[in-house]
This record gives C-alpha cells, sequence and structure tokens, in this order.
C-alpha cells in the first residue's frame, strides 16, 4: 500500500509498505477514506519529536471503513472514526475517561516518562515515544482495542462532516467547554488557527452570547517581543466590540508551538515561557477581561484534565452536539 512516511528531519516521502494485519483478536483493520494533516504533525517532520524512524507512518487523525476485525463491536463494513490516542478502556485511567493516559496502550511507557516526567497513551503516527504505531496517512491502518476507540458514524454525514472528530475539534471544544459558558457570557479567543475556530464555534454552540478573537498578523507569529503588541492590540479592540463590558471568558487556544494562546493552564503557560515562545496567557488575557470576571485560576484543575487526556469521550459528545445544532 501506498502511505506517508517520514523521511529524515524536514523530508516526507510517499511510499509503498507493507499492508498492515491483524495481531491481536481486539484489532481491527480500516481501509482509510479520508485523513488529515495535524499542526503537531509539523513537529515530526521538523526533528521537535525525538524516536522517529526512516520510513514511519504518519499521521493520527484518520477515518474510514472497517475491513477485517475480530469479536467486538464492530463488523466489516462499519463506517469509523478513530480517535488519536489508542486506549484500552480497562485501566484505571481509561476508567475514569482519560483515555490518553490509558496505562497499557503504549509498549514504550517507560521511554515516554523519561522524556516528559510522565507516561503517555499509545498514539497512532507520532514516533516511538508513543508505541511507534503506524498512522493513517496511508491506504489501510491497524487499529489495536479497536472495540474501544473507533466511533462508528451511522449516518449519512459525509467524510468532512466528522474528519475532524479524532483530535482537533474535541481539543477547541474542551477549550470552551472549560469556560463553563452562560447564555449572557463574552467569550474571547487567543488564536485563530484551525483549534480557535473550533473553539469559537464550540463556544456559540454552548451559547455565547458574543464571541471574540484576537490573533498576531498572518505570517507574523507571536515571538516574546511582539507580546506588547498583541496585548495593545486587545485591550483597544475587545471594548470596541463589546462597548460598555469586557470578556466574561477567555477562551483556549491549545497547541504545541502556539502562534498565540489564552491561560488554559499554569503549566502550559510555565513551558511557554521556559522554551522562550509563544505569550504568557495571563499577561494578555487578564487586562482585557471584566473585574470579577476571569476563573482563571479556577480553571486550572479543569486544564489538568486536558493535560491528563479526554479527547476521546469529547469526540462522543461532539457528534450528538454538533449534529443536534445542524
Amino acid at each position: 500500500m501506498r502511505a506517508t512516511t517520514w523521511a529524515g528531519c524536514n523530508k516526507v516521502e510517499v511510499r509503498d509498505v507493507p499492508e498492515p494485519s491483524i495481531l491481536n483478536r481486539r484489532d481491527a483493520i480500516v481501509k482509510i477514506t479520508s485523513t488529515a494533516i495535524c499542526g503537531s504533525d509539523l513537529h515530526l517532520v521538523d526533528g521537535y519529536v525525538p524516536t522517529l524512524r526512516d520510513g514511519d507512518v504518519l499521521g493520527h487523525e484518520f477515518m474510514g471503513e472497517v475491513v477485517e476485525v475480530g469479536p467486538g463491536r464492530l463488523r466489516v463494513g462499519d463506517r469509523v472514526v478513530v480517535p488519536f490516542p489508542i486506549a484500552c478502556g480497562a485501566c484505571a485511567a481509561c476508567a475514569n475517561e482519560l483515555y490518553s493516559c490509558c496505562e497499557n496502550s503504549n509498549p514504550n511507557a517507560g521511554i515516554a516518562e523519561k522524556m516528559f516526567g510522565h507516561p503517555v497513551a499509545g498514539i497512532f503516527g507520532y514516533s516511538h515515544l508513543t508505541g511507534g504505531f503506524a498512522g493513517g496517512q496511508a491506504q489501510y491502518a491497524r487499529v489495536p482495542f479497536a472495540d474501544v476507540g473507533p466511533i462508528k458514524i451511522e449516518s449519512d454525514l459525509a467524510d468532512e462532516q466528522v474528519l475532524f472528530l479524532p483530535d482537533i475539534l474535541p481539543t477547541g471544544y474542551m477549550g470552551a467547554e472549560m469556560c463553563d459558558i452562560q447564555p449572557s457570557d463574552v467569550v474571547a479567543v487567543w488564536g485563530c488557527g484551525p483549534v480557535g475556530q473550533f473553539t469559537m464555534d464550540s463556544a456559540r454552540v454552548l451559547g455565547a452570547a458574543h464571541v471574540t478573537a484576537a490573533r498576531a498578523a498572518p505570517g507574523h507569529p507571536v515571538v516574546p517581543q511582539r507580546r506588547h503588541r498583541l496585548r495593545r492590540r486587545c485591550l483597544r479592540r475587545i471594548p470596541r466590540q463589546v462597548p460598555g463590558r469586557g470578556v466574561d471568558e477567555p477562551g483556549a487556544h491549545v497547541a504545541h508551538r502556539p502562534v498565540s494562546c489564552a491561560p488554559v493552564s499554569a503549566a502550559v503557560a510555565g513551558a511557554h515561557r521556559a522554551r522562550g515562545v509563544g505569550p504568557d496567557p495571563d499577561h494578555h488575557a487578564h487586562p482585557c477581561v471584566r473585574r470579577g470576571g476571569a476563573r482563571v485560576r479556577d480553571l486550572q484543575e479543569e486544564a489538568g484534565r486536558l493535560r491528563k487526556g479526554r479527547a476521546h469521550a469529547l469526540a462522543r459528545t461532539m457528534i450528538i452536539r454538533y449534529v443536534a445544532a445542524e
């Protein structure tokens, strides 16, 4: 089969690779009908994430048709979306819906713990730190624990309407969900990339009265020396859009290497400062929020759940919420 493979730093190649096969009775083989490129794939391409090997198949956002499967809830012919974390469904983390912290799906969890300070679940197409699983930018993919992860699409929704459920849409949705949006709330989103746009859409679905956003100029990522410019722009524009009041909730833009961001968590902000990229979220958000309106510190406990992983559960939620919204 043909697949997109890593061929060295800043180099990818479409190559012929062996087709996957069932290795465990809980596996499924999915024929890929649609796949996406995530912003975090760029960190693989440029060598930011270690342990990649020449020929590794990339991609962790994909969907398709089940063509082979062991016993379980899936059947041949089922149309499925595959969440990016691989979850066993039986460990303590999975029991608490913290699927990206699955204790059983990453055979290289010890390596990941040395790298990140904590183990992570297996992830499709995202280096050997996360298990070395072949990704979905290919014609076929093997899906471990297929009785847990894949989400069956039992409707006539086109691929384009559900393809973002594996990763990017739940990420944006969670940023909005963390704000506990009320019907009269004004929500600001720092960052207008794909995740930021999904955060804005999600805020509207959750009932925000007004959604505004701030971003860097196209082609000019926010670096420390430009922080004050973005801050001044936010301070000027938000009061114009919402006369007489500030922002009730600062929404989230979540990324490894952000062009701009919001107060997601102290850990994320600390990572940005330590690496010298991206703005300090509090630096921008606090002056734009009316007194008594920000709950940045209150959100930190919920933000911790983001680091532990809930994208799988949120993906299921989004099928219901977004179909209902349509």
